[in-house]
């Protein structure tokens, strides 16, 4: 049976993205002062007292939270690095995994699993693990030029609590009641995004490239401003992503674009420059890089779009509608 490679997803009137874990923490962040669509965590709660801080690691983790025709659904993707600062950050931000309808696992690698088991021990009742079956992949390493290896630590299916149904895919998924689908297996049809170039898997002696068909994101259509779409990594290349969405949804406008754009480091600097005018394309009302964007990208896309870059933090809310 072929793949069917549409979703005719449902108009959303409020989409709001808050950051669990990402890279970067600052407290000095204001929201008003910023950006129409940001809030941030707040230093002082509604006590008076001060709120906890936030930890930020080389991770990620979001809570997706979608209304339309006066429902809402609320989505967790990815689970950071660590078996800490998830599980802390929840706590400190009183977020309630007891409303999370269904986790997405944006690809298998460890900056992005780390505390599922923690999460999904402490979810009141199981829900749906919704991952590609490629994040299962075994003895996935990085192979250089010189045959050193080095491992990547990735997803067992032992972590996923077996009270927890796994719903595997190998193309686009609608979510959340028809307000969200997956972009999956993402094609890869520009001329310089080429992956990750040390990404290989090992089966028995034999080394294999590995091109990350795992890597998923995110879209949601807001109610006439136009797509949102959320990426783990990016892996497949951030304007393959965003492609991919509007074919997949039939929507050719880009309201928002957030999460990794995996362009840090020498492998990726290069193609910045073209990233960004291909971006600039979609004229895009908000940009979020997050995670494995890098640095300098992010300084690079903040000057190319002053009025619509968003730098995240740690528990950064974003509201579209």
């Amino acid at each position: 049976m072929p793949k069917k490679m549409t979703c005719e997803l449902k108009p959303a009137t409020r989409f709001t993205l808050t950051t669990i874990v990402d890279n970067y923490s600052d407290i000095l962040l204001l929201d008003e002062w910023e950006n129409r669509f940001v809030k941030r965590f707040p230093r002082v709660g509604k006590d008076g007292e001060r709120t906890l801080p936030l930890l930020a690691e080389h991770g990620l983790s979001f809570l997706l939270e979608v209304e339309g025709e006066e429902t809402k659904h609320t989505i967790m993707m990815d689970f950071g690095l660590s078996n800490i600062a998830v599980m802390h950050n929840i706590r400190a931000m009183g977020i309630d995994p007891g409303a999370v309808e269904t986790f997405l696992i944006s690809h298998g690698h460890h900056d992005h699993i780390g505390s599922i088991r923690e999460v999904l021990g402490f979810m009141p009742q199981p829900r749906d693990v919704v991952v590609h079956p490629h994040a299962f992949l075994e003895e996935r390493l990085h192979l250089f030029s010189d045959g050193r290896t080095a491992p990547i630590p990735s997803l067992k299916r032992e972590m996923i609590d077996s009270r927890f149904p796994v719903v595997e895919i190998t193309a686009p998924h609608v979510l959340a009641n028809g307000y969200v689908a997956t972009i999956t297996e993402i094609p890869r049809v520009t001329d310089f995004e080429k992956g990750v170039p040390t990404a290989y898997y090992k089966k028995g002696d034999m080394f294999y490239k590995d091109d990350i068909l795992d890597d998923q994101g995110v879209v949601v259509n807001i109610k006439g401003k136009g797509l949102v779409i959320v990426t783990g990594c990016g892996h497949s290349g951030i304007i393959n992503t965003i492609l991919h969405a509007r074919e997949i949804t039939g929507v050719r406008e880009v309201f928002a674009v957030i999460g990794g754009f995996h362009l840090s480091g020498v492998f990726y600097e290069p193609i910045v420059e073209r990233t960004i005018e291909e971006m600039e394309k979609f004229s895009p009302s908000l940009i979020a890089p997050t995670h494995c964007t890098g640095w300098k990208t992010q300084v690079a896309f903040s000057r190319a779009f002053p009025g619509a870059f968003v730098l995240n933090a740690v528990g950064t809310k974003i509201v579209l509608e």
